[in-house]
């Protein structure tokens, strides 16, 4: 018997001075069974990072050739692909070809390794974009996971103050590489 997804709630209030956006998101995220918490927030982060009425999240791990996050133009072309964690190179220069700007969010412990392994390859991709957030504050993030969630999320300055009631998440995300696209 298959395991289902579980579904979280999240009404998502956005202020990002750096972008000048401001608006509020009620999202429902599914975490697939295998998906952790810390996964789980670090898309609801990039989907924060990046918030607009055209992002939309992807179906999913289960789903190969497919972005965690993206935004479409009214024609349906892919103009931001964002994807979490460390994916495979391959995917990513796919991902290069089919879309306008491509950004890796990427968490973890083994970021470290997956940048010295791939980003020499990576940074010829001049649509791309890759961020590590230290190791810290995904797991942070990971402890902000409810199935019920009211959260704000202020950026400045490049900075990002994630809150969930009593609790503020400080993130400072590191460029490993900024190309615009």
């Amino acid at each position: 018997m298959a395991l289902k997804a579980t579904i979280f709630k999240a009404e998502l209030h956005v202020s990002d001075m750096d972008r000048q956006h401001y608006g509020s998101y009620p999202l429902t995220l599914a975490r697939h069974p295998s998906e952790t918490d810390q996964r789980l927030m670090v898309r609801l982060l990039a989907f924060a990072m990046y918030a607009s009425d055209a992002l939309r999240f992807g179906r999913g791990l289960s789903t190969e050739d497919e972005a965690d996050l993206f935004e479409q133009d009214p024609t349906g072309l892919i103009e931001r692909w964002i994807d979490v964690g460390t994916p495979d190179p391959r995917d990513i220069r796919k991902a290069c070809g089919q879309s306008k700007q491509v950004v890796v969010l990427t968490y973890g412990r083994t970021v470290d390794v997956w940048w010295r392994q791939h980003g020499e390859a990576l940074s010829g991709q001049r649509n791309l974009a890759v961020l590590r957030l230290p190791a810290e504050t995904g797991e942070a993030l990971g402890a902000l996971a409810a199935r019920n969630m009211s959260l704000q999320c202020v950026i400045q300055d490049g900075i990002i103050w994630f809150t969930a009631g009593e609790v503020t998440v400080q993130v400072e995300p590191e460029w490993l590489l900024r190309h615009d696209g």
